[in-house]
């Protein structure tokens, strides 16, 4: 089968994540490796209000991952997800092979690559003065 890259966003129980930070990582890490993935890039990526209650709890702390695994393994990461503790919600999206590089590198902190812009072959054909179209309209 064909590994592909994932976004992953995960919502942690913010008490549990404000007692132990380093537990989100390792829970994710731990995840990741029960599915033989391999994690890409792994970052908190905010602590917030939740818009409605999840288990009783009304803040979350977000957490922003990319994991490569086999495309049949996904259903077993998600089921790991589903029993630990720690996590309130979770979501698993496949992203485009093009994007991978740039959204791992803006995930990491890191500088995004250099992208080409594309050449436009005809130059646009420039338009008249507005003088110009004031004096042909007056005539």
């Amino acid at each position: 089968m064909a590994e592909k890259v994932y976004e992953c966003m995960f919502i942690f129980n913010a008490n549990a994540y404000a007692k132990n930070p380093g537990a989100a990582a390792k829970a994710v890490q731990d995840v990741t490796e029960t599915v033989k993935g391999e994690l890409l890039a792994s970052r908190l990526w905010n602590e917030q209000k939740l818009a409605y209650p999840i288990n009783g709890h009304r803040k979350g702390v977000y957490w922003l991952a990319y994991v490569k695994m086999e495309s049949t393994e996904v259903t077993k990461f998600n089921r790991g997800c589903k029993l630990t503790d720690m996590m309130l919600r979770h979501l698993v999206v496949g992203i485009d092979s093009r994007l991978v590089e740039t959204m791992v590198a803006a995930a990491k902190g890191e500088a995004l690559p250099e992208v080409e812009e594309p050449v436009n072959e005809a130059p646009a054909a420039e338009a008249p003065a507005p003088e110009e179209t004031a004096a042909a309209t007056e005539g």
